[in-house]
């Protein structure tokens, strides 16, 4: 009569051990899925960083490092040609750096009305608002910065400039206005990752804050700020990185000139310069705007390098 119950245990055990092969297949095979994707990104970005060496590097041995990189004259289809990417170079970090001074602090203070200050309605209608500016296209803020912005850098710099016999007007299209939209578009990214840092920052240290007689204004500058200060700079550093890659509607706002990076000259970041030429150049002309990808790329790497520097720093802190 036990012979039933014997069999039972037996299939149980079989379906049982069955299940856990198949788990162990399954595991195995999404294993290796994980293992492809992760050898995919990597071939990725060794397969672009081999591209921009091949393709970059054979102008700064053709034309020179000092005259590409250290030269102010950019004049690639004049008779006697020059290469020189210096104020290209300088109004990328210029430029960025305005617009990291206007966007940073507007995008940190406004991720702390967010996770600290703001109630329920208030914060919907603002993360709302920041996850449009999020995925408004980078021509529509260049349209904007054209129909908005341009009028209004003009008037000033006629005013600023009213009786110059020696400055060149540019209708707005200038290095501060290009910053202007720089700073506008780097804003959903400094919010977004500054909140999620500020409400990562454990309750304890508000409260300890608050008991030791310090007004919520005072816990967030002296307490919270500090204690999510390696989010933050990720923040920031993400930011600068957007900015420091932005085309389209900085061809459209910045005039698109190789000058002298000051705010009210028509200049022309590493991305435009790339953009507006490489249609029609050839030779080492094209060579060279391979070069200015390849310092973009390296303005990139070392953007990566820092950020992952500052998160180690922070974790070791904790």
């Amino acid at each position: 009569m036990e012979y039933p119950e014997v069999i039972g245990s037996y299939g149980k055990a079989e379906m049982l051990e069955k299940s856990r092969k198949g788990r162990i297949a399954a595991e195995e095979v999404m294993q290796a899925v994980f293992a492809l994707c992760s050898f995919t990104a990597v071939s990725a970005v060794a397969a672009i960083t081999l591209y921009m060496l091949l393709k970059g590097l054979p102008a700064l041995f053709k034309v020179g490092v000092k005259e590409i990189l250290f030269s102010s004259v950019w004049e690639p289809t004049a008779t006697e040609p020059e290469y020189g990417i210096l104020y290209i170079i300088l109004t990328s970090v210029l430029g960025t750096g305005i617009g990291a001074l206007f966007g940073v602090p507007a995008g940190i203070l406004t991720a702390v009305f967010l996770a600290e200050m703001s109630g329920r309605r208030g914060a919907a209608a603002v993360r709302a608002a920041v996850e449009l500016l999020a995925g408004i296209p980078s021509v529509l803020y260049g349209l904007l910065g054209i129909y908005l912005l341009n009028p209004l850098m003009y008037r000033l710099e006629r005013r600023i400039f009213a009786g110059s016999e020696t400055h060149q007007f540019t209708g707005g299209a200038n290095l501060l206005c290009a910053s202007l939209v720089l700073a506008v578009m780097i804003l959903p990214t400094v919010i977004q990752v500054s909140e999620t840092a500020i409400r990562a920052v454990q309750p304890d240290i508000r409260a300890a804050s608050l008991a030791l007689g310090a007004s919520p204004i005072q816990t967030v500058f002296k307490a919270v700020l500090p204690a999510a200060r390696p989010g933050v700079a990720a923040a920031v550093i993400l930011g600068v990185g957007r900015a420091m890659g932005e085309t389209m509607a900085i061809t459209l706002v910045s005039g698109n000139s190789v000058n002298l990076p000051l705010p009210f000259h028509s200049v022309r970041f590493l991305t435009t310069a790339i953009v507006s030429e490489m249609g029609y150049s050839q030779g080492t002309h094209r060579e060279v705007l391979f070069t200015i990808g390849l310092v973009l790329f390296v303005f990139t790497i070392l953007i990566n390098i820092w950020l992952r520097h500052i998160m180690k720093k922070g974790t070791v802190e904790k």
